[in-house]
């Protein structure tokens, strides 16, 4: 296939190494010469870092070379070209420029598609005299190391083109997922549960960002905390991502934005490009604070809340069994002794609610998570009214392990329902499965896209089944009444599901299964259950 890609940038350049790589030919092309030609260096240094790596052999390399073609003229006559791929800058006028001179020039059968991340692909198609050769194909950088690419079928999109794009990207390696003309499309759109129920946490101060990510990466197992991504990809993009995928759903109440990142956007601090964003970076410093020393008591006893709700039952015994094996002097009985620290295993609900509804000594009860740990991090909850040095004895009780093996590492974080991790996943499993409701992608694609394009160790869907529909209905369902928040009203996906008793993951029936006809014939719209691919 010979395909024409304009811009050539840090996308295009990644685009171009890709798609010559896989065995096309690539017309490379750009407003200025200059980038076209340092885009070929870049690309013939990359290939060459490949042969040395030995993920490449040298023929090959020379293969790719000889594919790319460098174009004076972006709007040349093509004859020959079946595809094109435009990936300059993020501006409705530019792309609606480029992709009508490229109109003129090139024959009706090329396919155009756009690398846009957070246009409308339906309004840069309604700039074309023909709007239906046009969709998007929106990839990740670096691009030949990001292996996933949305495929967006615009509203007047033909419907053969979102797979033939799909055919063209599995062709190439990559994994292709078709997604609607949505903001943020599939992967932004998901991220979103992660970093605003983060924000969400600083801003009732339940956490500092280093205790977040400390939680985030050694409880949920995530590679790197909201706050160190947030660094890392600029809180100015990433905050004008929040606002453009809340304002493009009407400001729903689970994607809202936080008041606490205009003023630091506004200050420059953007994360490492700039210096200094959550953390500081450069001479002398560089991400967060260690964490402080255990200087509790871990000779007290400790007594285990047991019997609170069903979701916590197994956890209950687990951490007993756990602590007593590490030489803990866990009390048994009906309730604690005078001297106790108090652990109350929480799920959705605050510590505080247990005090009171359970008559606990209020200075010396603290909450504990019960999600499994995927490092060995415990959490430890204070309420208002905990004594510190209690706290401090508690913390040194959880850090407590078995014989030979490393201690625990304990973060103390303010009482808030459920927990710093609950809040967090329940806002990832929330925001996918919201995605799944409205039928934006498939749940399949919703999962491969996550994992493949943020990291995650599990798709929202797939990571809410590991705790199960019927948990995770609970889970949202206590968020929901402890806080009074919308963000955290149950979804209709997950209600649905615990009450049927499906898999999260499980697409379930739809009325068109049921019709026995092409869904567009009832909705003339192209959706992605149109375009499998």
């Amino acid at each position: 296939m010979r395909i024409r890609i304009v811009g050539a940038g840090a996308m295009g350049r990644g685009i171009a190494q890709w798609v010559a790589s896989a065995g096309h030919t690539v017309e490379l092309a750009d407003v200025r010469p200059e980038a076209v030609r340092e885009a070929l260096d870049f690309v013939a240094s990359m290939l060459d870092r490949a042969v040395v790596k030995g993920r490449m052999s040298a023929a090959a390399r020379e293969a790719s070379v000889a594919r790319l073609v460098p174009l004076a003229d972006p709007w040349a006559a093509g004859p020959d070209v079946e595809l094109v791929i435009e990936a300059v800058r993020e501006d409705l006028g530019t792309k609606a420029e480029v992709f009508g001179k490229l109109e003129r020039a090139l024959p009706a059968s090329a396919v155009f598609a756009t690398n846009t991340s957070s246009l409308s692909v339906t309004r840069i198609a309604a700039t074309l005299q023909d709007p239906t050769r046009l969709a998007g194909l929106h990839f990740f950088n670096p691009v030949p190391l990001m292996r996933i690419v949305e495929v967006v079928p615009g509203a007047a999109t033909r419907p053969e083109i979102p797979a033939l794009l799909t055919a063209f990207v599995e062709g190439c390696g990559h994994r292709a997922v078709t997604v609607a003309d949505t903001p943020g499309f599939l992967v932004n759109h998901a991220g979103r549960g992660l970093v605003t129920e983060a924000l969400a946490l600083l801003e009732e101060s339940v956490a500092d960002p280093a205790e977040i990510d400390r939680i985030a990466r050694d409880v949920l197992g995530l590679r790197m905390g909201p706050f160190e991504l947030m660094d890392l990809t600029g809180l100015d993009v990433t905050a004008a991502v929040i606002d453009s995928i809340w304002q493009g759903f009407r400001h729903e109440d689970r994607l809202r934005p936080s008041f606490l990142t205009p003023n630091r956007v506004a200050a420059g601090l953007h994360g490492r490009k700039t210096g200094r964003g959550w953390y500081a970076y450069g001479d002398g410093a560089s991400g967060p604070a260690p964490e402080s020393p255990v200087t509790g008591d871990g000779e007290r006893p400790v007594f285990v809340v047991r019997g609170g709700r069903p979701e916590t039952a197994a956890y209950e015994e687990e951490l007993a069994g756990a602590l007593a094996a590490a030489g803990a002097r866990v009390e048994r009985g009906a309730g604690p002794s005078a001297e106790a620290v108090v652990l109350v295993p929480v799920w959705g609900t605050p510590v505080s609610a247990a005090v009171a509804e359970g008559g606990l000594p209020r200075e010396r009860t603290f909450g504990v998570e019960v999600l499994p740990a995927a490092g060995r991090r415990r959490v430890l909850a204070v309420t208002a009214a905990g004594d510190a040095a209690a706290a401090r004895d508690a913390r040194a009780v959880l850090a407590r392990a078995a014989g030979g093996e490393e201690p625990y590492a304990v973060s103390v974080v303010r009482d808030t329902a459920g927990s710093v991790a609950q809040r967090l996943l329940s806002s990832v499993v929330a925001v996918g499965c919201s995605i799944a409701e409205r039928s934006l992608a498939a749940p399949a694609d919703i999962d491969l896209a996550v994992t493949t394009g943020l990291g995650y160790p599990a798709g929202p869907l797939a990571w809410g089944e590991r705790i199960g529909a019927v948990r995770m209905l609970a889970l949202q369902r206590a968020l929901h009444a402890s806080t009074g928040d919308p963000r955290h009203r149950p979804t209709r996906w997950v209600t649905e599901r615990a009450a049927l008793g499906l898999a999260l993951t499980d697409p379930g029936t739809s009325p068109t299964d049921c019709l026995g006809v092409n869904p567009r014939v009832i909705d003339p719209r192209t959706s992605p259950t149109d375009c499998p691919g």
